[in-house]
Parts: structure tokens; C-alpha cells; sequence
């Protein structure tokens, strides 16, 4: 059991039956009443995002939650499977289990999968990737000064808007947290 006047970001742990990561946290004290704990917590599981009060004090179970590195091999039609980089054993991941996040790893990428009490919840996807153009449409010359944007489909499926200078072939540097194109590499 943990406090939540210990709250710090990133810290996990078990309300209702689900597991939630402390994005942000405020220690509110009012001028009449208790002191409370404001708290934006995201399922580990489904990513949802949801604010919580808890008074002052309140205890709340802390998830002891596992990180481990993989490689992802292949796409199998129901479950993808990863390889443990220790012992070189094959897992089957559902695809409900990491949803679109997928779009961003390509084959033999190395992520961190999330186990709680033995059983895989998630993935951790890097802060960004890079990924290459499959299609496009291309760049006219000018396009440039207006600014905007055009789609653009990665080698993994996923499409995001790029500026007009991009072209098939480039690779580029995506955000994995608002999906939006960083940089050119």
C-alpha cells in the first residue's frame, strides 16, 4: 500500500481492479475543508486517461509492474509474436493487447513489454521512431511557401501528415505520443 501523498509521475498502481500510470498529480489544500489529492492517471492497459480526486492520505495498492525487453519478429494473423532477448523464447501477443501501436515498430525493433503479475498488458513505444515514406504524393516545386501539409503512409501502415517537401523514400521522426511528424533524418 502506498500513500497518496507519495504520488510521483510514472508510479503505478491498482484502483477499481485496473492498473494506472500517475501522469500528473496536484496536492490541493483549500482554505475550509480537507486536503485532497488531485491525479491524472492512464490505464496501462488501455491508455485511457482519466482524473481522480483521493483525499489526503488515502492509501491505494501499488502495482509492482515488469518491464522487459523484446524484439518483435512477425505479424502471425491473430497475435504478434516477440522474442525475449534472455532466454530467446517466443511470445504471442493479442492483438487487443497493443492495438494501433503496432504501426509504430517494424520487424526485429526492440520494445519493452509491460507484465503485470505474469501476464502482458501493453507495450512501452519509444518517445519517437523513425520510419520511412512508402507513398506520398510528391512535392511540387513552391509548395513550400504556403506551409500546410500533405498524408503521407509509412512502411508500417501508418499515415501521417508531412509537410510538401516530403517524399517517398525519406525517412523521418515521428512522435509516438500525438502521432505527428517531427523532423526529417
Amino acid at each position: 500500500m502506498i500513500s497518496t501523498n507519495d504520488f510521483r509521475t510514472g508510479l503505478t498502481i491498482e484502483v477499481d481492479g485496473a492498473v494506472y500510470s500517475v501522469v500528473e498529480f496536484q496536492h490541493v489544500k483549500p482554505g475550509k475543508g480537507a486536503a485532497f489529492v488531485r491525479a491524472k492517471l492512464k490505464n496501462v492497459e488501455t491508455g485511457a486517461v482519466q482524473e481522480r480526486t483521493f483525499r489526503a492520505g488515502e492509501k491505494v495498492n501499488r502495482a509492482h509492474v515488469e518491464r522487459k525487453e523484446m524484439q518483435y519478429l512477425y505479424d502471425a494473423g491473430d497475435f504478434y509474436t516477440f522474442m525475449d532477448m534472455e532466454t530467446y523464447e517466443q511470445i504471442n501477443i493479442g492483438h487487443d493487447t497493443i492495438g494501433d501501436d503496432i504501426k509504430y515498430i517494424k520487424e526485429n525493433d526492440i520494445i519493452t513489454v509491460v507484465m503485470y503479475k505474469g501476464r502482458i498488458i501493453g507495450i512501452d513505444l519509444p518517445y519517437y521512431v523513425e520510419l520511412t515514406v512508402a507513398d506520398t504524393a510528391p512535392g511540387v516545386k513552391g509548395d513550400t511557401a504556403a506551409g500546410g501539409s500533405k498524408p503521407a503512409t509509412m512502411e508500417t501502415g501508418l499515415v501521417v501528415n508531412v509537410p510538401f517537401f516530403i517524399n517517398v523514400g525519406d525517412k523521418i521522426r515521428i512522435d509516438t505520443r500525438t502521432g505527428e511528424y517531427l523532423d526529417r533524418v
